[in-house]
């Protein structure tokens, strides 16, 4: 399939340029392909970098081989079990494999620095960090995880070792001392207990959440949420926006408890609030959030024994699943303020997350004022701009592996949808202007 074309002038000219060589770039490269669409890759750095470089060494994906991969190829078994939780170097290495499969038309090491719409023609002009590109359309496929987002209360302390997750790597590069890790999500969780692990004294920040059981009743969470509808959920629930999941497929995975965190040694602490002269302050919701969070858990278990009594299915009992271990002292008297220098913590984990960023679109009419990207399932308000991989973008799934897959076809078939309106149009003005010529 011809994917790209040299004009004269040594431009690179193609149908539809993909910015990003991540999960959401193969996904789209692939259904393009399949549609006939010419297209071009462009990865600033490696095919999946972020899984390569940006995550810490022990990080493995949050759901099991069998369910977080494209429907077109397994996991190699001889490096990850079907039931086992896939690590960052073999994620990265599917992703490899995959682009090779589908023969996508990738171009590493590039780095697309602004675009600027046509004036009087079809399409975009493109610069690039190897030249111009000129696309009819783009795809914006880098995804939901393009810089580290700290929070503005953050101290400003050369005495404390500050990093975000994306940042941190194992317990080795961390000073003596103890450690706040603020945010209690999948990252937070896992780093938190491999701190304590390492012989830390670790405190979790920990604010609103959503606690799913890793498994209930010989089935992963994942199956769960897919046979109860949760995946294909269209819309957040109210009040959920800032709701992260305390999930984790570390140590063969296994339910994320807060409350057996702080049995193990790990202090809770509620949501991080402020820092003041080297006090860090923490709001009184410590409770309320892990009983939240134990109220989600168990209301999945209950969904789950329904669907298993209405569909007559033969899967174990599981009794114990329902047992709640007696709040640590942390969460019976939480700490609300902590004097970090007496505490003896050298070291801020920032598990906040990440945000978007899109500066290089800023010549188009497709971000809002504060940078984010206005669509519909990813269809922008910029006629020919797209954009994939970014949380809830259609639905639940979107932002992990296989949902990604599924909204790339979704906007493949939209970017051939427009190109036959295009190529009705070339062909009609074809005849009417060789009619005119014969008159």
């Amino acid at each position: 399939m011809t994917t790209t074309t040299p004009d004269s002038s040594g431009k690179t000219v193609t149908d539809t340029l993909i910015v990003g060589g991540g999960q959401a770039g193969i996904a789209m490269s692939e259904h393009l392909g399949k549609l006939g669409v010419p297209h071009l890759v462009l990865e600033r750095s490696r095919i999946a970098e972020r899984w390569r470089s940006e995550r810490w060494d022990s990080l493995v994906a949050n759901g099991p081989a069998w369910h977080d991969r494209f429907p077109g190829m397994e996991f190699d078994k001889g490096r990850t079990d079907p039931e086992g939780f896939a690590s960052k170097e073999n994620v990265a290495a599917y992703f490899e494999k995959y682009a090779q499969k589908i023969e996508a038309p990738i171009r590493t090491g590039v780095e697309v620095k602004n675009v600027e719409r046509n004036v009087g023609r079809l399409g975009y002009t493109i610069d690039t960090s190897e030249g111009i590109v000129e696309a009819n359309r783009i795809v914006a496929a880098t995804g939901p995880f393009q810089r580290p987002a700290i929070p503005p209360i953050a101290p400003k302390d050369d005495a404390l070792y500050q990093m975000h997750t994306s940042d941190y790597r194992n317990p080795d590069q961390l000073p003596e001392g103890g450690v706040l890790v603020v945010g209690a999500g999948s990252s937070g969780v896992q780093i938190a207990e491999e701190l304590q692990r390492a012989g830390k004294q670790v405190y979790l920040s920990v604010g609103a959440h959503d606690r799913p059981p890793r498994s209930y009743r010989n089935r992963d969470f994942c199956w769960w949420l897919g046979v109860l509808g949760e995946w294909d959920a269209e819309t957040i629930k109210p009040g959920m926006e800032h709701v992260t999941i305390a999930v984790s497929g570390a140590h063969g995975g296994k339910t994320v408890d807060f409350r057996a965190l702080a049995h193990e040694g790990v202090t809770l602490v509620g949501l991080t609030e402020s820092f003041d002269n080297g006090v860090v302050r923490f709001k009184p919701d410590l409770a309320d959030n892990i009983r939240r969070g134990d109220e989600n858990y168990l209301s999945q278990l209950d969904a789950a024994d329904d669907y298993i009594a209405r569909n007559g299915l033969d899967l174990p009992e599981e009794p114990d699943a329902r047992t709640i271990l007696p709040d640590p002292e942390c969460v019976k008297d939480p700490i609300l303020e902590l004097d970090l220098e007496k505490a003896g913590v050298k070291t801020i984990v920032w598990a906040t997350g990440f945000s978007v960023d899109y500066s290089w679109l800023k010549n188009v009419d497709a971000c809002d004022e504060n940078g984010k990207p206005k669509h519909h399932r990813g269809v922008s308000s910029e006629p020919g701009i797209y954009f994939l991989g970014l949380p809830w973008l259609s639905h639940r799934g979107s932002s992990f592996i296989w949902g990604v897959w599924h909204d790339a076809k979704y906007l493949a078939d939209q970017i051939a949808k427009q190109r036959k309106y295009l190529e009705y149009h070339n062909a009609v003005q074809g005849v009417a202007e060789f009619e005119t010529e014969s008159e």
